[in-house]
């Protein structure tokens, strides 16, 4: 048998560090015993624990050292791969990814976080940096990728360490069965896609963008220069900003200066926006309405005036107030005055059914039939500051309203 001297230092190490986990696993045995507990199948083999200490300190160097200092669950980690637990090492490990992000998401913007990640009745519950723990881990991660602070394939990544962790971790009874490699693997994923993930420029443009919309007066000239920068930005950061903006205008605190600034700001991305994001803002707008929330109803509707997005209310409450309007509406157009009543309302009707003509079912009929007759004037003379608005209702018909016009 080769002589341990003659071997090359690194496996000398190597085979030393195995030496001291397996007297360490005997200790620990030692231990079960005297206490008449189970020893069988409790502690992942010494190999297994050697595939990560031998690539432990090339994947922990990454950590800046003051981080690393700072990273308890870290420690909690190394010593239960040491134990041979490597199911309480994966919690451990996501414990620590979990409070990472949670910092990410304080240092950020906490309020456009919640906006983007928590959704109905939750959203009321969440406030600020302490209400973070209330989010769950998924939420957590799905809504750090929304708003850009981890990236999409890190976040694929993260969701597979969850879905381990939850399912081969000692967060929940189960018999699976964690591999050294395995393991440094999840270390070094973790560490590079969030712990030590530097914050894109976009994103940290955006977070500057927000504050600057809360804090300063944005003029003319400054809401050209940003509608170059939100030209650089992708589908889902336009739908998050949208989003942002509308969480900031609903808010009773929110100034008049800050909805000034947002006025000049949502119709530069509004074209850009999906139309999935603009109806969960008029299904906000709806359910201020049923919860009786008159500032929120009240702002949530100003929100999309600026943008003339009323058509994105959903049907129910549109249909009554289309009803409503176009009884208005007529009783303008076959009045006296209708020069001056009459292109206001139509203004209002155009809104509610948006320049794509969404026409609820139930008032179609009677809306296609109200534009027709002031479109033909009421024998007075042609309403001027209306007429167009007419024309581009009428030539936008598809060939079932057309029937009826």
């Amino acid at each position: 048998m080769e002589n341990m001297s003659n071997l090359p230092q690194e496996i000398q190490n190597y085979n030393k560090g195995l030496t001291v986990l397996s007297n360490f696993e005997e200790g620990l045995k030692d231990v079960l015993t005297l206490h008449s507990l189970p020893v069988e199948n409790i502690f992942v083999e010494t190999q297994e624990r050697g595939k990560v200490f031998k690539n432990l300190s090339n994947v922990l160097n990454q950590i800046p050292l003051q981080d690393r200092q700072q990273s308890i669950y870290l420690s909690k980690f190394i010593a239960s791969t040491a134990s041979g637990l490597f199911d309480a090492a994966l919690n451990y490990l996501w414990n620590e990814t979990i409070l990472q992000i949670r910092k990410r998401v304080s240092q950020y913007d906490i309020e456009f976080f919640y906006d983007n990640a928590v959704s109905g009745e939750k959203r009321k519950r969440v406030k600020d940096e302490s209400d973070l723990d209330k989010i769950d881990d998924y939420d957590l991660i799905k809504g750090a990728k929304e708003i850009g602070l981890i990236s999409d394939l890190g976040f694929k990544h993260l969701e597979y360490i969850n879905y381990m962790r939850n399912w081969a971790s000692a967060a929940h009874p189960n018999n699976s069965q964690i591999r050294g490699l395995q393991l440094i693997d999840w270390l070094e994923t973790c560490i590079k896609e969030v712990i030590t993930l530097p914050i894109s420029n976009i994103t940290v443009r955006i977070k500057h963008l927000l504050q600057g919309v809360k804090n300063t007066s944005i003029s003319d000239k400054d809401a050209e220069e940003i509608a170059l920068f939100t030209a650089e930005l992708t589908q889902e950061q336009i739908n998050n900003l949208a989003s942002g903006f509308f969480g900031i205008y609903v808010k009773s605190e929110t100034d008049n200066q800050t909805h000034q600034n947002i006025n000049k700001l949502l119709p530069n991305i509004w074209g850009r926006v999906s139309e999935e994001v603009k109806n969960t803002f008029g299904l906000r707008y709806a359910d201020y309405t049923a919860n009786n929330n008159q500032i929120g109803k009240k702002l949530s509707r100003q929100f999309l005036q600026i943008v003339n997005a009323e058509s994105n209310i959903p049907d129910p409450l549109r249909t009554m107030e289309i009803d409503n309007t176009i009884d208005e509406f007529l009783s303008a157009h076959r009045g006296f005055n209708n020069f001056y009543t009459e292109p206001a309302l139509a203004r209002q009707l155009l809104r509610l059914v948006g320049d794509d003509l969404k026409i609820p079912k139930s008032v179609e009929k009677k809306f296609i039939i109200a534009i027709v007759e002031a479109f033909l004037t009421n024998g007075n003379g042609i309403a001027i500051n209306a007429n167009d608005i007419y024309k581009k209702i009428l030539t936008n018909l598809n060939s079932h309203q057309g029937n009826i016009a």
